[in-house]
């Protein structure tokens, strides 16, 4: 039986390992891309695009997965792996590169005057011991008051006092204290973050609302954006035409018992003549006393006004005495 025809056929179903075209492929490993640079088939193109389409990505997926499989490899318990070298294509950048930023007032100074910031070291230098110790944690310096074996008690302390707990509790103190004050100032710091957000978003959001009013028609006719809120405007709520007899009999009892009410008592008017009585004989309030004395004093006081109100008299007098 020539079973050599049924072998070409099954042959020819299957796509060759290698691809050959006129340009080669360009590949990038490093970014798993393949760049075909043939000119189109137009014919292929214009007779079956979606077969032709299928073809041509075949052909960069078949070159990419033989650049692969050409990597040196390395044994591990989850089978060989291999490393993808670095990318030789330049990609282009959505957004420029970031600007370094410039340095602050204190750090211009700091390197004017070469200062430098130093994180302070773990372990210091015992005089007495003359050897580098922990400054806390295990046999740290901090708890050498509590380890000593002499200790200074107080004439004041009770009978059960013991130095070495009472140091200790001190301690723990200074601890719990400044971890309060450290969750303190991060409570601190990420409030006024987020104060300091919602009011920059309220902000924006009341400019935003102005700037689309602004227009001659108050933003009734300008272009809607997508994704744009509604403004809100202000809304007019009428009564329904139609009521039910309750809610009309107690709309009419309220207006039956305004009318009902004893009128307010309106305040009687003065006339000029009143006010005029008023204020000269003082009681009207509006006048001050001393101050209309010291006016017509000039800072004098009562005494000297009516020495020259007396004068003032009697120069009247005389002239009078003269005419006669």
């Amino acid at each position: 039986m020539d079973v050599s025809a049924i072998v070409e056929a099954e042959a020819s179903k299957k796509k060759a390992v290698t691809v050959e075209k006129d340009i080669p492929i360009q590949i990038d490993i490093g970014l798993l891309s393949a760049l075909d640079t043939n000119p189109i088939d137009t014919e292929a193109y214009n007779t079956d695009l979606e077969s032709h389409l299928q073809a041509v990505a075949r052909d960069g997926a078949q070159v990419i997965l033989g650049a692969l499989f050409g990597l040196p490899t390395q044994p591990s318990d989850d089978g060989p792996i291999a490393t993808l070298p670095p990318p030789t294509a330049a990609l282009p950048r959505a957004k420029p590169l970031p600007k370094p930023r410039p340095p602050t007032k204190w750090e211009r100074f700091a390197a004017a005057k070469g200062i430098q910031k130093t994180k302070r070291d773990r372990r210091e230098w015992d005089e007495e011991r003359q050897e580098w110790v922990n400054r806390w944690g295990w046999k740290g310096k901090n708890k050498d008051q509590e380890e000593q074996w002499i200790h200074e008690v107080p004439d004041n302390a009770p009978d059960d006092y013991d130095p070495a707990v009472e140091a200790r509790k001190e301690r723990k103190a200074r601890v719990a204290k400044n971890e309060k004050q450290r969750e303190r100032n991060l409570n601190v710091a990420a409030a006024s973050g987020q104060r300091e957000r919602e009011e920059t978003k309220s902000k924006l959001n009341r400019t935003l609302a102005v700037t689309r009013t602004s227009t001659a028609s108050m933003g009734r006719f300008d272009k809607k954006l997508e994704g744009d809120t509604k403004l809100k405007g202000i809304k007019r709520q009428f009564a329904p035409n139609e009521v039910s007899a309750e809610s009309e009999k107690k709309s009419s009892m309220d207006i039956i018992k305004r009318l009902d009410r004893e009128p307010p008592k309106s305040k009687r008017v003065r006339t000029d003549a009143e006010a005029e009585d008023s204020r000269r004989s003082g009681k009207d309030g509006l006048v001050n006393v001393r101050k209309a004395i010291r006016h017509a004093s000039k800072g004098n006081g009562g005494i000297a006004l009516a020495k020259g109100l007396k004068k003032q008299s009697g120069a009247t007098k005389r002239k009078a005495g003269k005419g006669k």
